[in-house]
C-alpha cells in the first residue's frame, strides 16, 4: 500500500534546501529529518519503495515464468532435450548469483531496467531447477502413464496434469525469492548499478548516506530496515504458503 498510494500522498522527493541539511528526525515538518542535501528522508523512503518493490517482483515474475517453463519442458522432454536445458543452467550456477548480477548489469550499463534483467537471468536456473525436480517426480506417477496412454498430447499433459501439480512448490519458492530480489536489487543500486542520482530508491539511499556513518548513522539505518522489512516478511510468507500448498506435507 505504501508503494501504490504512498508516492501520490507526500510531496517532491528530490527538494531540498541546503539550509535544511541533516535535521533531526522528528524536526517539524520532517518525521525522518532530512539528507545532507536537505531532502525529506521520510518522502524519499515512501517514494522509492514503489522501485525497490518493483525490483523485487518483477525479477521474480520473469524467472517464474520462464524457469517453470524450461523445467517442465526439461522434464517431459526427450532425453536430449533435458541434457540441453539442464546443462546449459548449470553454466550459470558456475558463478556466484551476486557476482553474475553484477556482471550482467556492468555490461549493460546503470538502470532500473537493466538491473531488473540482470535479476531476471540470474533467477531463471533455481526456478528451472524447482520445476524440472517436480516435473520428474510427476512423470513416474500412475496419472501420468494414463493420461500418455490415453493419447493426450504432450502439451496436452503439461497444461492439464503437470503444471497444475508443478505450480504450488514454484509459487513457494517465487515468493521466497522475492525479498532475495529486493536485497539484489538494491545491493546493485547500492554499487551505482541500479537507479541513477537523485532517484529515490532505498539501496541509493543507503549508499547516498554511507558518508554520514559515523556521525549521523541513522540516516543509513532507515533504509536499511526499510529494505530488511519486506524481505523478511515475502520469506515468512513462502514459509506459510509452503505450509499451507504443500500436500504432501500433511496438514493445509
Amino acid at each position: 500500500m505504501v508503494a501504490l498510494v504512498g508516492p501520490l500522498l507526500v510531496g517532491n522527493p528530490n527538494a531540498g534546501e541546503t539550509a535544511d541539511r541533516l535535521l533531526a528526525a522528528g524536526t517539524d515538518g520532517h518525521l525522518l529529518g532530512t539528507d545532507g542535501q536537505g531532502r525529506d528522508v521520510f518522502t524519499r523512503l515512501v517514494v522509492g519503495a514503489r522501485l525497490s518493490l518493483l525490483a523485487g517482483l518483477v525479477p521474480v515474475l520473469f524467472a517464474g515464468t520462464l524457469g517453470t517453463a524450461l523445467g517442465v519442458a526439461a522434464g517431459l522432454g526427450r532425453p536430449w532435450l533435458h541434457r540441453v536445458i539442464m546443462r546449459t543452467l548449470d553454466v550459470f550456477y558456475a558463478f556466484p548469483a551476486v557476482l553474475l548480477a553484477i556482471a550482467i548489469a556492468a555490461a549493460l550499463g546503470s538502470g532500473i531496467s537493466n538491473a531488473i534483467i540482470a535479476l531476471a537471468v540470474i533467477l531463471v536456473p533455481p526456478v528451472a531447477r524447482v520445476a524440472e525436480t517436480e516435473t520428474r517426480r510427476l512423470v513416474e506417477l500412475d496419472y501420468m502413464e494414463a493420461a500418455r496412454a490415453s493419447g493426450a498430447t504432450g502439451v496436452a499433459v503439461a497444461v492439464r496434469q503437470v503444471l497444475p501439480n508443478v505450480a504450488p512448490p514454484v509459487v513457494v519458492y517465487c515468493t521466497a525469492l522475492i525479498g532475495l530480489s529486493i536485497v539484489y536489487a538494491a545491493g546493485l543500486s547500492f554499487l551505482g548499478l541500479g537507479v541513477s542520482p537523485p532517484t529515490a530508491e532505498w539501496g541509493l539511499m543507503v549508499s547516498d548516506h554511507t558518508q554520514y556513518i559515523y556521525t549521523k548513522p541513522i540516516l543509513a539505518v532507515i533504509p536499511a530496515v526499510a529494505i530488511l522489512i519486506p524481505s523478511v516478511a515475502f520469506n515468512v510468507l513462502g514459509d506459510g504458503l509452503r505450509d499451507y500448498l504443500d500436500v504432501r506435507g500433511g496438514d493445509r
